[in-house]
């Protein structure tokens, strides 16, 4: 009987010494594995879809964290940046606002030793506003989108936008969006004047457009709309939305303009008390790699500067591709632009936006 009492008690030990085992392997798998790290990304919103499955997805999984969209246009969102520090990780944003954040001391200076892809892309995308800051991820044109079949005569120089046949036929984007100072540059080139020293000699060209003008837009998502459904015929835009128009409307066409196309050189920053900077640059460097490069150009969601990527002509078609094409772009002097900035936004506002 003291033998099987014995037993009995080992028994209960060993059972228990074993489950104990069991409950300290269990908590020390939960105490090991991470919850996923937030990261805060400030962006556009345009083509999110695409965005998702080819980039913010794939970067998730394979660095266990989860990434929170910041969507808005350029203004709102840099403001933010610099109202609330710390609140956003990574942030996308047009040249002139690049260098706006980069004066207002917004961005940190990124560790290149954690981006190698940086060294894969062209010269003029690596520091594209300011040496040690974000790369150029892409490098688009704003140039004129016109439909061939309500628009008979070509359009061949930004000068037609003026053409008396073309009254009540055109959007142009409002100028504190990505796409808008071209059409200053444009109209200060027709006046003969510098935007930095004359904002009403550009803006007596500005007055006598307007009767061309059916409506601006602040959105590329509005002026796909607008095209599409036969709103306007004419249209200042970046060469993005040229494949969505082209779905909607198979007979518009990119102007070739005997003066060229005005680049924009889309950056990625690290916002100054972000958490997050080193994750944030390893998401820069997924941005900038031949595989995020190469399925956004095919998803005709941007031009790619990573000079491996390579496209065939139809599927460059609609996309800032090669160096020809990148080389042969008009570049705004930002620095001087964003001096006259205050000026040319109160005297659009009351031009233009009523």
């Amino acid at each position: 009987m003291k033998k099987l009492s014995y037993l009995l008690a080992s028994i209960l030990t060993l059972s228990f010494t074993l489950t104990g085992c069991g409950s300290s392997k269990e908590a020390e798998g939960n105490a090991t594995s991470k919850e996923p790290t937030k990261l805060v990304v400030s962006t556009w919103g345009y083509n999110e879809d695409k965005l998702r499955k080819n980039v913010f997805e794939p970067f998730e999984k394979a660095n266990n964290c989860k990434i929170v969209l910041e969507v808005g246009n350029n203004d709102e969102r840099l403001n933010k940046a610099k109202s609330m520090p710390g609140s956003v990780d990574v942030i996308y944003l047009a040249d002139s606002y690049t260098v706006q954040g980069i004066e207002q001391g917004l961005f940190e200076k990124i560790n290149k030793d954690n981006i190698p892809n940086i060294k894969n892309i062209y010269d003029v995308a690596k520091s594209a506003m300011g040496d040690g800051y974000g790369p150029a991820y892409t490098i688009n044109r704003t140039g004129i989108v016109y439909d061939t079949k309500t628009v008979t005569t070509p359009i061949t120089s930004w000068s037609d936008l003026w053409r008396a046949d073309l009254k009540g036929k055109i959007s142009v984007a409002e100028v504190n969006s990505t796409a808008g100072p071209a059409l200053m540059e444009v109209a200060a080139n027709k006046a003969g004047v510098k935007l930095s020293d004359n904002v009403d000699g550009a803006f007596k060209e500005i007055s006598t457009l307007k009767p061309n003008i059916v409506k601006t837009y602040s959105k590329s998502s509005d002026f796909v709309n607008m095209f599409s459904q036969g709103e306007i015929n004419v249209g200042v835009a970046q060469d993005f939305v040229f494949a969505k128009i082209k779905e909607a409307v198979p007979t518009a066409q990119w102007a070739e303009l005997k003066e060229g196309n005005y680049a924009n050189l889309n950056t990625i920053n690290v916002v100054k008390g972000s958490k997050n900077k080193e994750l944030a640059e390893k998401f820069i460097n997924w941005c900038l790699s031949e595989e995020v490069q190469k399925a956004d150009a095919l998803d005709k969601v941007d031009s790619p500067v990573n000079v491996n990527v390579t496209l065939t002509a139809e599927q460059a078609k609609g996309l800032t591709y090669g160096k020809d094409v990148i080389n042969n772009l008009k570049v705004i002097d930002w620095k001087q632009y964003n001096k006259a900035k205050s000026g040319i936004i109160d005297k659009w506002n009351a031009e233009l936006s009523k």
